[in-house]
């Protein structure tokens, strides 16, 4: 890395437990949002893909074009990178037919090689290296890739393998807690536990949004989705207005020559 990507601020916030919940909080945005255009206005998955990947491209392009860290452009990002995640997801599981384990594997792979590729092209998946254009590029699409994993594999672990909107929580919680314990108790690499938790978040924020708004039969709390996105977004605008945001610094970097 020459001088001047050492003295560049990265444009992505630094990982830190605000920075969870936040995450957290737009993923399940991203289920609520998602299902409210392609299902509650009937628009169907692909329409409403096309809406959010329009909306998607266009935040991305503000993010690189920024000169420095805001906040409210990355985390607006994230937002447009859940709810295209969401409907392409069930897109992909329910309209192409391939179903649940299907989209899972298809996505794990499609998440596995930009990651490969990212690796392979800069030499670092860290994010504190996020510091370039291209390295901005790789960022933001191995995150879509995550979204959209994360939104089948939660759906896969409530419907198909039975463990229900609350089982699944529940399970996404606890192999959460395990990435904390390796990242406090082992030393694998940072950056790979980081990505860890990043696509384990996506299914935990799936199938929390399906318990608030599917129907009381099926396991939810019926909830509009709507009030249930509002609700959300609000939170994430406290949130952003009332903490201190930082750029990420100083990280660990995965690198080949280490």
């Amino acid at each position: 890395m020459n001088s001047a990507q050492e003295n560049f601020v990265t444009k992505v916030p630094e990982v830190t437990l605000l920075f969870w919940i936040i995450k957290i909080a737009a993923t399940t945005l991203g289920e609520t949002g998602g299902d409210a255009v392609s299902m509650s206005m009937n628009l169907g998955y692909l329409v409403a893909t096309g809406i959010f990947a329009a909306i998607f491209i266009a935040a991305v392009s503000i993010q690189i074009v920024a000169r420095r860290f805001h906040p409210i452009v990355y985390w607006g990002t994230i937002i447009a990178t859940t709810t295209v995640g969401t409907t392409l997801a069930d897109f992909a599981d329910r309209s192409l037919g391939i179903g649940y384990s299907g989209g899972t594997s298809l996505l794990a792979l499609l998440l596995l090689l930009s990651l490969v590729l990212w690796y392979r092209t800069l030499g670092t998946v860290s994010v504190e290296s996020v510091n370039n254009s291209r390295a901005e590029i790789f960022y933001w699409v191995t995150i879509m890739f995550s979204q959209t994993l994360g939104t089948a594999l939660g759906d896969w672990t409530a419907d198909t393998a039975g463990l229900g909107y609350t089982g699944g929580a529940a399970l996404f919680g606890a192999l959460l807690a395990l990435v904390v314990i390796a990242h406090y108790g082992t030393k694998i690499p940072k950056p790979l536990l980081f990505w860890a938790a990043f696509v384990l978040t996506r299914p935990l924020g799936a199938v929390v949004g399906d318990f608030l708004d599917k129907p009381i039969v099926s396991g939810g709390l019926a909830l509009s989705r709507y009030s249930a996105s509002v609700a959300l977004l609000a939170f994430i605008a406290a949130c952003l207005v009332l903490f201190k945001h930082r750029p990420a610094e100083n990280g660990h970097l995965l690198r080949k020559n280490a």
